[in-house]
């Protein structure tokens, strides 16, 4: 006969219900808990409250610092409205209203017409 107050080895699914039971009494996700280590349910209980304590006890990862520097003008000031900002946006980077780009006013001719394939040398006269 065994004695009531030793405890006993679990087994397969009461070994799984133990685990999960004793990572959720001490604040273990599910997930967690299925990697609580132990054969008792006094053994698992003690496994997860040290697991909890180390979870709860590490400081928190700073937050990253934003990246990108400060929010251009078409961003924070004045637009107003999404439109108001599209209409902001074309302006400054030379777009029509279908979002095209403007036509660049090409030089005039003046008359004179030069090679830029010409090459130009000097010759000394003596």
């Amino acid at each position: 006969m065994t004695d009531p107050n030793t405890p006993t080895s679990l087994t397969d699914d009461a070994l799984e219900l133990a685990k999960l039971r004793a990572g959720l009494t001490a604040g273990l996700t599910p997930d967690q808990s299925t990697r609580l280590i132990g054969s008792t349910e006094d053994e698992l209980t003690a496994d997860a409250q040290m697991l909890a304590a180390e979870f709860s006890t590490a400081e928190p990862t700073p937050l990253a610092p934003r990246v990108g520097g400060p929010r251009g003008v078409d961003v924070t000031s004045g637009a107003g409205t999404v439109s108001g900002g599209a209409a902001r946006y074309r302006a400054r980077y030379g777009l029509d209203e279908s979002g095209s780009r403007l036509p660049v006013p090409q030089p005039t001719n003046t008359g004179h017409t030069t090679n830029p394939y010409a090459e130009r040398a000097y010759t000394w006269e003596r």
